[in-house]
């Protein structure tokens, strides 16, 4: 029904998170009948992201310079490392404005079902950052899943010799929640994790 150009570009398209083979049709259709010139300029950018845009040699969030702006930024506190499991993790806590240390960035988080081990996600490289002796707290901040959770465990044991206070990210009710609309295993979590307020 379509020519080889467009059924490559709808295949394409397709490589984005969430989009089927309607949605890549739509966009593709949309980007040759109504948006040509956005086309090309679309095709530059994502060529030019990829020549210039790679792993920070520090933290590994992604970056055009050596060593990312965070990872050079003196007015940061270097013995804060927070822990996260992608580059749009570090996107995020940098939205919120509330967290003043540097970051590791692992590469996803273990999954032994899936053949993904600690150096599929580069802790070692923590570990061996971790080692150099600046670092006093580790901020865990991966995901709140079941693969999360055991990156996070795994990470607490490797790092039990270490003169390192390790720490997680809180979890549970979401600012604004109703409990009746809250999932058990949220609430668990809530509970587990609950604070003291009169110390």
């Amino acid at each position: 029904m379509y020519s080889e150009r467009l059924s490559t570009l709808v295949q394409k398209l397709r490589l984005l998170p969430s989009v089927g083979s309607k949605s890549a049709q739509r966009m593709a259709l949309h980007l040759l009948m109504r948006q040509r010139v956005g086309a090309l300029e679309l095709a530059q950018a994502i060529t030019e992201a990829i020549e210039h845009i790679h792993e920070c040699s520090v933290c590994h969030a992604l970056t055009e310079l050596e060593v990312c702006e965070i990872c050079q930024d003196n007015t940061r506190d270097d013995a804060v490392l927070c822990v996260v499991e992608s580059p749009t993790d570090v996107f995020a806590i940098e939205q919120s404005g509330s967290f003043k240390g540097k970051y590791h960035v692992l590469h996803g988080h273990l999954s032994p079902l899936d053949g993904i081990g600690p150096e599929e996600v580069g802790i070692p490289h923590l570990l061996q950052r971790l080692s150099r002796g600046h670092i006093t707290e580790v901020i865990l901040a991966t995901n709140a899943t079941v693969e999360g959770q055991a990156t996070a465990h795994y990470l607490v044991e490797a790092c039990k010799y270490l003169p390192i206070r390790i720490t997680r990210i809180a979890q549970g009710v979401p600012q604004g929640g109703e409990l009746e609309y809250v999932d058990s295993h949220t609430l668990h979590q809530a509970l587990t994790h609950r604070l003291v307020l009169n110390q």
